[in-house]
C-alpha cells in the first residue's frame, strides 16, 4: 500500500494518492490531472475512485476532468447533489481498493456534505483518516461557509462538534490525520504548519478537540472568524455543477500575443491586465491600468479576493517561462477566461514604444526622512486589522487590502500617500489598484513594517481600523 500527500504550498492544499495492488484512489485532487496520471503510469496502476471530501470553496477540484480522462468513479458522501455523474455513498459504506478498504464517515459541520474517509489496511487495522476540512492539524473547518435558509453558523458548528465526537474522537490515537489544508488557508484560523499528525496528538493539543462541552466548542470555533474570500461561493458552485475542461482553458490562456495584438485583445474584450512580476520590477515600469499580484506570494487567494468576477477576461504579463504556470494557477481557483499573455513580457511592450507607467517606491530610510519633515503625511497601512492593532506607524490609517475597494473615498487624491504593508507584497498590489483608479500620487514604502521598525519612525499600538 502507498499513501502519498501531494501538497501545494501556494494554496496550502493537500491532495492524496493511495495505491494498493494496482488500484489507485485520489482524494481532493487539484484542477490539473497530469500529476496523478503520471503516478499511476509509473506504478502500473489504474485510478478506480476520486474521493471528494466536500464541495471545496477555495479551489476548483480536478475530479470531473480526472474521471473523464481515466474512467474513475467520483465519490461523494451523503447530502452532495451534483450536476454530473457521481456516486453518492451512504454513511458507513465501504469501498475496496486493492488489498485495502476505505470507509465513508459522514462528518457534516464545515458543510452539510463534508465526509471523512477512513483507510483500513489489509490486516483490518484503521490506519489513516482523510478529513478534508472537518479536522485540520491544530484546528477544525470554519462552519460559516454553507449557511442556507434557517441554518446558522451556530447550527453548523454544533453539527461539527457532533461529527467529531461521534465519528473521529473514538478512533485509535495512532490513526494518521491527513487534512485538506494547512497554515495559510482561509478555511480555518489556527492551522499548523505541519501537514499531518496522529489523532492522539490532535486530541491533546488541538484547541477545538479539547473543548469540554458542545457550547464551549461552538464558542471557540466561531470566535475570531473573518469574512470568507469573495470567490469561495463561486468555486463551490463550480465543484458542484462542473466546469470547462482544463485542457481547453490552458490552450486559450497560453496564447502568445504581440504588443499590438495584446493591446487590441484587451480593448476588444475589456480584459483586466494582470501583471504577476515581482513588486520591484512592477514599480519600475508597467502597462497603464495593470494590476500587480505577484506569483511569489499568496497569489491565488489574492486574485480571488480582488477580482470579483471569475468570468472576467484576463490578459497576462508574466516573467519569462512562467506563462503556463500562471494560467494554471488562475484555473485552480476558477479564473478560466485568460485570453493570452504578452509575448516577450513587459520588455517587449517598451521596445514597441507603447505607453509605460511607474510607481514611486522608496526605502524605509527615505520614508523616515519624509516623515520627520512632516509627521502628518498621509500613510495607508494595508495589513489586516489584527496586524495593525499589534503595531503601526503613528498617524497611519488602516485600510486592509481585502477591503481597499470599499474605502477609496478616504484616500487623498491631491497629495502624496505613502502605502505600506508588512514586507512589500501587499502594498504594491494596493498601489497598482489605486494607480489604476486614478490615484497618481501613491508612494510605495519598500520593505513595509519590517523595514520601518528599524528607522526612527514612531511606532505605536491601537487606534482605529477598518
Amino acid at each position: 500500500m502507498t499513501i502519498e500527500q501531494l501538497y501545494t504550498g501556494c494554496l496550502a492544499q493537500g491532495a492524496y494518492y493511495i495505491e494498493s495492488n494496482g488500484e489507485a484512489a485520489i482524494i481532493d485532487p487539484l484542477r490539473e490531472t497530469a500529476p496523478y496520471t503520471r503516478k499511476t503510469d509509473k506504478a502500473g496502476a489504474k485510478i478506480k475512485y476520486v474521493f471528494e471530501t466536500h464541495f471545496h470553496a477555495d479551489f476548483v477540484s480536478g475530479h470531473v476532468d480526472l474521471a473523464r480522462k481515466t474512467g474513475a468513479t467520483i465519490v461523494y458522501g451523503p447530502k452532495a447533489n451534483t450536476s454530473y455523474d457521481a456516486y453518492h455513498a451512504k454513511d458507513g459504506e465501504i469501498f475496496a481498493l486493492g488489498n485495502v478498504t476505505i470507509k465513508v464517515l459522514h462528518t457534516p459541520g464545515h458543510t452539510l456534505e463534508s465526509t471523512t474517509y477512513l483507510l483500513i489496511d489489509e490486516t483490518g487495522k484503521e490506519r489513516a483518516i482523510f478529513t478534508g476540512d472537518t479536522l485540520f492539524i491544530g484546528d477544525v473547518g470554519r462552519p460559516d461557509l454553507a449557511i442556507k435558509g434557517d441554518l446558522t453558523e451556530h447550527d453548523l458548528a454544533g453539527m461539527l462538534y457532533d461529527s467529531l465526537q461521534a465519528k473521529i474522537m473514538p478512533l485509535p490515537d495512532d490513526v494518521i490525520v491527513y487534512p485538506a489544508h494547512g497554515a495559510g488557508s482561509a478555511c480555518g484560523k489556527n492551522m499548523s504548519k505541519e501537514t499531518t499528525d496522529t489523532l492522539g496528538n490532535q486530541k491533546r493539543f488541538n484547541y477545538a478537540l479539547r473543548a469540554k462541552s458542545r457550547d464551549e466548542f461552538i464558542e471557540k470555533v466561531l470566535d475570531g472568524l473573518t469574512a470568507a474570500p469573495a470567490y469561495f461561493a463561486e468555486n463551490a458552485r463550480l465543484n458542484k455543477e462542473g466546469y470547462e475542461p482544463i485542457d481547453r482553458v490552458m490552450q486559450r490562456g497560453s496564447q502568445a500575443l504581440s504588443p499590438d495584438a495584446f493591446e487590441t485583445a484587451v480593448n476588444e474584450t475589456n480584459a483586466l491586465i494582470l501583471d504577476v512580476r515581482d513588486a520591484a520590477d512592477f514599480a519600475e515600469g508597467f502597462i497603464p491600468n495593470a494590476i500587480n499580484i505577484g506569483l511569489n506570494g499568496q497569489f491565488a487567494p489574492w486574485v480571488g479576493a480582488l477580482i470579483p468576477e471569475l468570468t472576467q477576461p484576463i490578459a497576462l504579463i508574466t516573467p519569462a517561462g512562467q506563462e503556463t504556470e500562471t494560467v494554471l494557477r488562475l484555473a485552480r481557483v476558477g479564473y478560466d477566461n485568460c485570453i493570452g499573455f504578452l509575448d516577450g513580457g513587459f520588455s517587449a511592450w517598451g521596445q514597441a514604444g507603447k505607453e509605460v507607467d511607474t510607481i514611486e517606491s522608496i526605502s524605509a530610510e527615505e520614508f523616515a526622512k519624509r516623515w520627520q519633515q512632516n509627521p502628518t503625511i498621509p500613510i495607508v497601512d494595508v495589513r489586516k486589522p489584527t496586524e495593525f492593532v499589534g503595531e503601526h506607524v503613528e498617524g497611519a490609517e488602516n485600510l486592509s487590502l481585502d477591503n481597499l475597494n470599499d474605502h477609496m473615498a478616504e484616500i487623498s487624491r491631491t497629495e502624496p500617500v505613502y502605502v505600506h504593508c508588512a514586507g512589500g507584497y501587499r502594498s504594491m498590489v494596493a498601489n497598482s489598484i489605486l494607480k489604476a483608479r486614478g490615484f497618481d500620487n501613491v508612494v510605495n514604502v519598500d520593505g513595509g513594517m519590517a523595514a520601518i521598525k528599524k528607522t526612527s519612525v514612531l511606532v505605536e499600538s491601537s487606534v482605529k481600523s477598518h
